[in-house]
């Protein structure tokens, strides 16, 4: 049965995922809802902005790692131009500045992408209902890690060089500052996240998102 897209009682959706496989799985599932269309798909954040102008969707599915401009930023420039826009973040990333990250951009649920397929239509549907939606495992994400912890942009960069393997001495002259400077934002780090030693302090980093593997 065809479905007319113009029709308000049809929710449109853009699918906004680098992972050609992602956005057919989506564009699969849709097929079956007889409420809920595919309108448009983008690889790449600033594709999705560019779509979302010309298609104006009711929903946006939106992965969080893409090139050019990541699902982040893609959010915050969809909804500086369009503050009604309902964005749904729908990604692999479940750490919980990852999560946090998102909840400030904008984003009105979270979902992860091994969610089964039913809760993905239901949660479509809640976000366009004007609702916020957060899954229970997503949550259990934020409270197991509470109060939010934030890294200034310094520590973040010092904590993405130690993840490389470099010494305080190394790290200064990659920054231009002093090792002693180095080795006190290490610290700060290390009290911050409750890590006892550098490679603890890099490996809870990545699994709560304030770092991530390329």
């Amino acid at each position: 049965m065809l479905r007319n897209v113009s029709d308000p009682a049809v929710i449109r959706v853009l699918c906004v995922d680098d992972h050609p496989l992602v956005r057919k799985g989506i564009a699969s599932i849709l097929a079956n809802e007889p409420d809920i269309t595919l309108v448009g798909e983008a690889d790449n954040g600033e594709d999705a902005v560019q779509s979302f102008r010309q298609l104006q969707p009711d929903v946006v599915l939106m992965d969080l790692r893409m090139p050019a401009l990541d699902g982040i930023d893609t959010t915050k420039a969809i909804l500086t131009e369009f503050p009604e826009a309902r964005v749904l973040a729908l990604t692999s990333y479940d750490g919980d500045q990852d999560i946090y990250r998102a909840l400030d951009a904008g984003v009105r649920g979270y979902l992860l992408k091994e969610t089964a397929h039913a809760d993905v239509v239901a949660a479509i549907r809640t976000v366009h209902a004007g609702k916020r939606l957060m899954p229970p495992d997503v949550a259990m994400r934020l409270s197991e890690y509470f109060p939010q912890v934030t890294l200034t942009m310094r520590e973040t960069e010092v904590l993405e060089l130690v993840s490389q393997g470099l010494g305080n001495k190394e790290i200064a002259d990659r920054l231009g500052t002093a090792s002693g400077t180095v080795k006190m934002h290490v610290q700060n780090i290390l009290d911050k996240l409750g890590a006892s030693d550098r490679t603890h302090g890099v490996t809870l980093a990545i699994r709560r998102g304030i770092l991530h593997l390329t």
